[in-house]
């Protein structure tokens, strides 16, 4: 999280590669093969998408699409946000897509918590800070995977699609988020890069 300014190996800003892009090629690269198990099998399929609530704190404009790899403007937190954003705006573009098909597979994003890892790793102080007092008030890992659990699995989310889920319950994400027009233009410029 909010790691130093690095490209992937592909030459493209590592959070941006790492937390969006990777999980938009994987899901592509799994889609068609899902979508015909649904079909043989008649049952619902779900595609759940982890985000964090610092989709918040993306750049200005949501997604810098002409400044991906900008190093000189560069913000280690809001390159993170900028990923964490793009992950909702491909779930709600591949949940509009499916719906339009008509395919029985819903796709929700979530939140999953703040939780105590080693995400930090890059803030030498604030990473010590948050190991120290973070057992405190922050989530133990089986606490937060309960919204994913909970968004791939419980009968309670049966036909949800398009959603934004933190704590087990629905949420409201930024208007950035909503936006399906960036949306749109996010997924062509990803089946750009990948």
């Amino acid at each position: 999280m909010a790691t130093p300014f690095m490209l992937s190996l592909d030459n493209i800003e590592l959070q941006f590669a790492t937390n969006h892009l990777g999980h938009f090629l994987l899901t592509n690269l799994l889609l068609e093969t899902m979508k015909k198990t649904v079909q043989e099998c008649n049952r619902e399929g779900r595609i759940v998408i982890l985000s964090s609530e610092a989709h918040r704190f993306a750049y200005r404009e949501g997604i810098r699409f002409d400044k991906i790899n900008d190093e000189s403007g560069y913000s280690s937190y809001f390159a993170y946000g900028q990923s964490k954003l793009a992950n909702i705006l491909h779930a709600n573009e591949l949940a509009r897509r499916l719906k339009e098909e008509g395919v029985q597979i819903t796709v929700n994003s979530l939140h999953p918590g703040s939780i105590i890892t080693n995400i930090l790793r890059y803030h030498g102080y604030v990473n010590a800070l948050a190991n120290m007092v973070g057992k405190y008030f922050l989530k133990n890992v089986q606490q937060g995977a309960a919204t994913q659990c909970y968004v791939a699995l419980h009968p309670q989310v049966k036909g949800i699609c398009g959603e934004y889920f933190m704590d087990s319950n629905k949420a409201n994400p930024t208007s950035l988020a909503k936006d399906s027009e960036l949306a749109k233009k996010l997924w062509e410029f990803s089946l750009s890069l990948t």
